[in-house]
């Protein structure tokens, strides 16, 4: 129980050190904005960070729309109306949201201001589709399942989307905008976090048919045609600060580890492979260092993906912790876990999963095989059954994923 104790007290504090708020207040703080200033925040975090924005802007601000995750807006905020989404998949909820959005920044002048509150998940959420909504839908299911990476996955989306690729703020001119992002994607490339609603793009149509080809995507007419449409590639009206990131999140992490007694290595914050091979290799990890009578934690911060080969339920997270069970079967003052910092993973209600060297035999005696769950991408039963699951509810925070190893000695 100690390691599971100082797992949840490094989870929680990493999750607190991450939250948006104080980032939103601080690069809002005595700006001047004259005219209308109205608010628009797309995303997983965009209620906290609408929340935060209206704190501190007050009567400033005319009006405002968030669009969020179903579950995520957690009240009122004046002024302000908010709107529920599909995601990882875009709905007509996501369609409607947008759509206010549009509404809102319609009409404006040069001396208005639109502050636009971006974070990850905004790709599903923040969308109007230049291709009928079904058709998007199955595209977006067709690169969830092929084990395309996230800058893949939106080079193809920005394309066929009427907000994406820096759009949004060609439509928002003449008025200005303030671009407050809070980034999910490794290297916080701009034009890549829930696909660039205002950034100009820097993909390129050829490397869009490329990924098409790469994971034979079935696309129509239509779709192929917007492929080789070009997006903005220069933007005279944006404004832009990036707050937040999967680096703070391994710091506040160590840090966390750090005082309870753990030595912590950031082993990296560039994470970017198969789930199944990063729980492998954590694990491994574990099995060099278990028995030096030391306290070791070991980090790495990223986005893994997860190619599926079966229908099951399950997240990459989830995913990682199962395949590192494997790793440590049997092993004393071992564990391993890994999250999602906004609290979900996949389109589940876990954030995360968290395993250690008593899962696979607790696993076994039910009767399932490890290998045989992975094959079936049906992390989240086996974990709910070994007591591996980890919940959290939205956190408000959107920065990556966090996998920690805890050796105890």
């Amino acid at each position: 129980m100690s390691l599971r104790s100082d797992a949840q007290t490094i989870i929680s504090s990493a999750i607190q050190a991450v939250q948006p708020d104080a980032a939103v207040k601080r690069a809002l703080q005595g700006r001047e904005f004259p005219g209308r200033v109205v608010l628009a925040a797309a995303g997983k975090a965009a209620w906290q960070m609408a929340k935060a924005a209206q704190d501190c802007l007050g009567a400033r601000l005319d009006q405002g729309v968030v669009v969020t995750k179903y579950g995520h807006v957690s009240g009122p905020i004046p002024g302000c109306a908010c709107y529920e989404g599909g995601h990882p998949v875009p709905d007509e909820n996501s369609f409607r949201g947008t759509q206010a959005v549009l509404d809102l920044v319609s009409g404006l002048t040069a001396g208005d201001t639109v502050i636009f509150l971006l974070s990850g998940g905004g790709s599903a959420l923040f969308e109007q589709p230049l291709i009928p909504g079904e058709e998007l839908q199955d595209v977006t299911s067709q690169l969830l399942s092929s084990g395309a990476d996230i800058v893949e996955m939106n080079t193809i989306r920005k394309r066929l989307s009427a907000v994406k690729g820096g759009r949004f703020a060609q439509l928002c001119a003449p008025a200005q905008v303030f671009s407050i992002v809070l980034s999910d994607i490794l290297g916080d490339p701009l034009d890549m976090i829930a696909s660039g609603p205002a950034c100009a793009d820097q993909s390129t149509c050829a490397q869009a048919q490329a990924i098409a080809e790469k994971y034979h995507l079935n696309l129509t007419p239509q779709a192929r045609e917007l492929l080789d449409r070009e997006t903005p590639k220069a933007l005279d009206n944006v404004e832009t600060r990036i707050t937040g990131s999967v680096r703070e999140l391994c710091t506040a992490a160590a840090q966390a580890a750090r005082e309870l007694g753990y030595e912590p290595v950031i082993l990296t914050d560039l994470l970017c492979c198969q789930a199944r091979e990063a729980g492998s290799f954590l694990a491994s990890i574990a099995c060099t260092h278990q028995g030096q009578g030391k306290k070791l934690a070991f980090l790495a911060g990223g986005e893994t993906v997860v190619k599926l080969t079966g229908s099951g339920k399950g997240g990459r997270n989830q995913e990682l912790a199962l395949s590192a069970a494997q790793g440590i079967d049997g092993l004393v003052n071992v564990l391993v876990f890994s999250l999602g910092s906004d609290g979900t993973d996949g389109p589940t209600d876990a954030a995360g999963g968290i395993v250690d060297g008593q899962t696979a035999p607790r696993l076994r005696a039910q009767g399932l095989s490890i290998h045989q769950v992975l094959e079936d991408n049906d992390a989240y039963h086996a974990l709910a059954k070994a007591d591996g699951l980890i919940v959290t509810g939205p956190t408000g925070t959107n920065v990556n994923d966090v996998a920690v190893v805890l050796v105890a000695g």
